[in-house]
């Protein structure tokens, strides 16, 4: 099963545009590329399944044990020429000191070989004693190769290569010359999305062909052949099937512009609990479609401020719809557009007004990293006794009912107020955490539950 991880000495060195090259390119030679991105990110596993042309699935230790995440690899890489992952920050970064839950540990975890990308801005000969150093740090980490990225010139990239192959038993698999053409615009809560580019297909297709014929594809699949399936992974099965379609429920689903904040698998967990999922366009969609339940994840609302007011019709149905008892989840994004008003950049906006409180985007993070969180016997989906989960916002409420009741008892994270998270009114559930259906957690088959629950509830009345 040839695979490889994309990884860096540190954040922001060109991961994503490098993962995203190599992506388009092997599909460009008609390898099929399972893709795959370490950690709880929304936005490089868009970029990276724009450009192998399906679903990128998240490995995080924070949500996920072991055997879980090499099954969930093995499962997605069934039937794939290639897998590559691309790490997040730096290779041995990570929240634990000791490392159990850096990039380095899931290469050794899922035993693959790694391809280091090397901001080579500013450096020359002391490429040499980093890439020594990574070596040495930790001897079980197979660095196979390595990709020099922002490369000044000609003269430089020799100055890098020979200071590599006098040195270093490395092999330099390409080298990427600064590119206004590579660059991904950033803003407040990352890369932008490939959908904002306003031409993804050429941006994608550029990306591969810059790449592409900066770096030996030809090495580098002989590196990913390197790569065994873990042999701590469960033999795979096939997931449950779907209920009888006399139990399938209708769940609607925001996904557009301002929302995209999905879990590929999250969504493919729909479908195995029995559950359609009806897309809708919050931007453009004037009717709500005949729907059981109601999903709004996390996403960019407040990019899309002013056409989210617009669309008044959707806005009124959603209020109504909350009111009169539909099941509803709604995640950080989703939380806000349900509030009365979202402020930004000094403008307010009307927004769905389902909960009793204002959002607000600040300049700098309200909450930002891991989540640990208890729920109460409020939650109308049942209580957990411990979750891990995610968050990262720039926004916080303001003017928030003195009767609110809340779900969860944050003890790690902020939530909505630093000690609380998850609003809940009639059936709906909004907080700024964000979930991942896993064994510890399996959120999606608990809401669809619910929702097939009131269903039934409904039709006996």
């Amino acid at each position: 099963m040839p695979a490889f991880m994309i990884a860096a000495a540190h954040k922001s060195s060109g991961k994503t545009v490098i993962s995203t090259g190599l992506s388009y390119a092997l599909s460009a030679q008609d390898f099929r590329v399972q893709c795959f991105k370490k950690g709880p990110d929304y936005i490089d596993p868009m970029w990276l399944s724009a450009a192998s042309g399906g679903a990128c699935y998240n490995l995080d230790f924070n949500s996920m044990g072991n055997g879980e995440l090499a099954t969930l690899f093995a499962s997605r890489s069934a039937g794939a020429d290639i897998s590559l992952v691309e790490a997040n920050k730096g290779l041995y970064d990570g929240v634990d000191v000791l490392g159990s839950d850096s990039n380095a540990q899931m290469a050794k975890l899922l035993e693959m070989p790694v391809v280091l990308v090397i901001d080579s801005n500013g450096i020359t000969r002391g490429i040499a004693p980093l890439l020594l150093g990574y070596q040495a740090f930790d001897r079980e980490v197979n660095i196979a190769g390595i990709i020099l990225n922002k490369v000044g010139g000609e003269r430089h990239e020799a100055k890098l290569i020979a200071a590599v192959k006098e040195y270093t038993d490395i092999v330099v698999l390409g080298a990427v010359h600064r590119n206004k053409e590579l660059d991904i615009g950033e803003r407040h809560l990352g890369l932008t999305t490939p959908g904002e580019t306003g031409e993804l297909e050429q941006t994608i297709k550029r990306f591969g062909q810059i790449i592409g014929q900066s770096v030996d594809m030809d090495r580098l699949n002989s590196i990913a052949n390197i790569h065994i399936l873990p042999s701590n992974a469960p033999p795979y099965t096939q997931q449950a099937e779907k209920r009888s379609v006399g139990d399938v429920v209708r769940i609607g689903v925001i996904r557009d512009e301002a929302f995209g904040f999905y879990y590929a698998d999250d969504l493919e967990a729909f479908g195995d609990a029995g559950a359609d999922l009806i897309e809708i366009d919050a931007l453009n969609d004037q009717h709500l479609p005949d729907i059981d339940g109601l999903f709004i994840g996390g996403g960019f609302p407040e990019m899309r401020a002013a056409a989210l007011m617009k669309n008044s019709k959707l806005r009124g149905e959603i209020n109504r719809a909350i009111k009169n008892g539909l099941p509803t989840y709604a995640e950080c994004g989703g939380l806000m557009y349900l509030c009365h008003s979202l402020t930004f950049e000094g403008q307010s906006y009307k927004m769905a007004g389902a909960i009793e409180a204002d959002a607000k985007m600040h300049k700098r993070p309200q909450g930002r990293g891991y989540v640990s969180f208890r729920e109460n016997e409020l939650h109308p989906w049942g209580m957990e006794n411990a979750c891990h989960a995610h968050e990262f916002h720039y926004a916080s409420l303001k003017n928030i009912a003195p009767d609110t009741k809340f779900v969860r008892q944050v003890s790690k994270g902020f939530g909505i107020d630093g000690t609380r998270d998850g609003i809940v009114l009639n059936n709906l559930v909004a907080g700024f955490c964000h979930l991942r259906h896993t064994q510890e957690n399996p959120w999606v088959n608990r809401f669809v539950e619910f929702v097939r629950s009131n269903v039934e509830r409904r039709g006996a009345a």
